[in-house]
């Protein structure tokens, strides 16, 4: 279990201090796959950095099943960590690679090969690193963090350069460490693969926490449920559903998305008023749009929410 406790994090001093993590409190459990979000410049990497007592807080706290990370001997048995899957010497093989974290650690060598297979990378271990996709580094490093058979993991933005297969891969590995009892903290940017991995949310924005909770009733922040239609005469149908009480606004296609009503509502009122209808779809609201919604005022570079990598 990860707790964070008015976890804070301040960068400078005086008028030029910065504050990256702002009392913070959350807590991680095991069993579930928690997804970390935030726009660009929120403070999840340096969250995470606290957590491994990579930096030291500014005040508060944050433990890893009731102990201060950094005090713990023989880091990888206890957490295992992909922080950033290119901080790796190039010239080494990836079996070297990892040898060498078995070594530090005092996990048995045999561990290497193991985990090298069950990322896919057995063929691949005797190339030297800097030959390697950008995929085949994430798979590294995720073999790294499973190396010490640890029950907490952190991934910060595992996805990157995965491709499809990959990606399921990974969705599996993630719902089967929760399932066998580990924490799992997973940060991305990616909202429609945490639709499909997380089971709790954790949300911040501008170092601050805003929101904490399952992800049913986070996606349940976009509201009402939508329906799109494609109509004839898209004017009258509007008038004719805005008088019934609904919210009706134009999409850039030109069709019209409805709240207020749901779909066998606006079928009806469409047949009394002979109006033709070419499609009508119902929709429910996506975790994207209630995280577009939430962390609009805390987003510092619209560019990420147009779908840029942090």
């Amino acid at each position: 279990m990860i707790e964070a406790i008015e976890l804070t994090k301040r960068h400078g001093r005086g008028t030029a201090a910065r504050t990256a993590v702002d009392r913070l409190t959350f807590t991680v459990r095991p069993g579930t796959v928690t997804g970390f979000l935030g726009p660009n410049g929120a403070g999840k990497s340096t969250t995470l950095r606290l957590v491994l007592g990579l930096n030291d807080p500014t005040a508060g706290s944050v433990t890893v099943d009731g102990r201060p990370f950094r005090g713990r001997p023989r880091g990888l048995r206890h957490v295992g960590a992909l922080l950033d899957a290119g901080d790796v010497h190039g010239g080494r093989t990836g079996r070297a690679h990892l040898r060498a974290l078995a070594r530090s650690n005092r996990i048995p060598l045999r561990r290497v090969d193991e985990v090298l297979e069950e990322v896919g990378l057995g063929r691949a271990a005797g190339r030297r690193i800097g030959s390697y996709s950008l995929g085949m580094k994430q798979r590294l490093g995720i073999a790294g963090a499973l190396l010490g058979d640890p029950p907490v993991l952190l991934f910060d933005e595992p996805l990157n350069g995965l491709d499809p297969e990959g990606v399921l891969w990974v969705r599996g590995l993630f719902r089967r460490l929760a399932a066998e009892g580990r924490t799992v903290f997973v940060s991305s940017h990616m909202m429609a693969e945490m639709e499909h991995t997380a089971d709790r949310l954790v949300v911040i924005g501008r170092g601050r926490l805003l929101a904490d909770e399952s992800l049913t009733a986070f996606a349940a922040r976009a509201g009402r449920a939508a329906v799109t239609i494609r109509a004839a005469e898209p004017d009258r149908l509007a008038a004719v559903l805005t008088a019934a009480g609904a919210t009706v606004r134009p999409a850039p296609d030109e069709s019209l998305v409805v709240t207020g009503l749901d779909a066998a509502r606006i079928g009806e009122l469409a047949l009394d008023q002979r109006l033709l209808l070419h499609a009508l779809t119902a929709r429910g609201a996506s975790l994207e749009e209630a995280f577009m919604e939430l962390t609009a005022d805390t987003t510092e570079y619209l560019a990420h929410l147009a779908g840029e990598p942090r």
